[in-house]
């Protein structure tokens, strides 16, 4: 079987057909957006010297995003224990709002969240990319939408 014709991409067309995506992906994690410029600059040029060598570049990527963002999350979180203020993403209140629970969720319900929803990732895919069971993964999205619809209802 032969890889799809984006994942036979070179570098710097990689770049321009997965930047974007990958900058909207690590905003929706850290929530915010010169952390989200920082991760996908890092992962790209990590990725620049072994480029060649990866396997599925647009998976391998994504997966980096992820990792990365984590790491944002946990240096934070040690160097600070205050909840994050969320930035509003519009100027719409409903969307605010939903943001605003979003980016309290866990670390791990948000990461399934978004990558289930915006991602459109199956529970199954989301473990592989985590490291993590599906009946695991399953029941953090389970916890994530419970939580969603208490504070949104």
């Amino acid at each position: 079987m032969t890889a799809p014709a984006d994942e036979r991409l070179g570098f710097e067309d990689a770049y321009a057909a997965h930047r974007v995506p990958l900058l909207r992906l690590a905003l929706l994690l850290t929530g915010s957006r010169e952390q989200a410029e920082d991760i996908v600059q890092a992962v790209f040029t990590a990725a620049y010297g072994r480029w060649d060598d990866i396997d599925e570049p647009r998976a391998y990527l994504r997966r980096a995003v992820v990792n990365t963002s984590n790491d944002f999350h946990r240096h934070r979180a040690k160097a600070r224990r205050l909840t994050p203020i969320p930035e509003p993403v519009t100027a719409i209140p409903d969307v605010d709002e939903t943001w605003a629970v979003l980016i309290r969720l866990p670390v791990r319900q948000r990461t399934v969240v978004v990558l289930h929803f915006y991602e459109d990732q199956s529970l199954a895919d989301i473990g592989r990319l985590l490291g993590r069971p599906a009946a695991t993964v399953r029941s953090d999205l389970r916890r994530a939408l419970t939580t969603l619809r208490t504070e949104l209802s």
